[in-house]
């Protein structure tokens, strides 16, 4: 399942029914002017794949996992939110200034408020469900 992302692009697995993480896709999505990053939410069939694929604890990575498929490697938490955010314009790229910053430490950030998200942004019945301009950038 994961051979269907084309080389060029890159798949940005996202809680689907968290609001900070929907909030944080459209915010790539407006962004993505060079039209690089496909997404899907964790619990999609797509995202179990890749979960199962690459043996990741969902316990300890819950919010965020970048696969690049032309490296068939993938990121999560900070180091995901880093490399998504060296593909968009400026001045959001400029946030890669943030990979002096040791892992342990931009991760504890990250686990801070992915930790707190539910209680801070809110939380969704169900995975949100792309408009029609939309759908082409989501799988699944």
């Amino acid at each position: 399942m994961v051979d269907i992302i084309p080389n060029d692009k890159q798949l940005i697995l996202f809680d689907g029914v968290c609001n900070l993480c929907n909030s944080s896709v459209l915010y790539v999505i407006k962004r993505d002017k060079k039209n690089l990053f496909l997404f899907a939410p964790l619990q999609s069939d797509i995202g179990k794949t890749i979960i199962n694929e690459f043996n990741i604890d969902t316990v300890q990575t819950d919010s965020i996992i970048l696969y690049k498929a032309k490296e068939r490697r993938i990121y999560h938490k900070s180091s995901a939110a880093l490399h998504i955010a060296k593909r968009l314009n400026f001045p959001s790229n400029l946030m890669t200034v943030f990979f002096i910053v040791p892992v342990f430490i931009r991760n504890w950030v990250y686990n801070y408020v992915a930790k707190n998200r539910y209680k801070w942004y809110g939380k969704k019945d169900a995975c949100m469900i792309p408009t029609p301009e939309l759908k082409s950038k989501f799988l699944e």
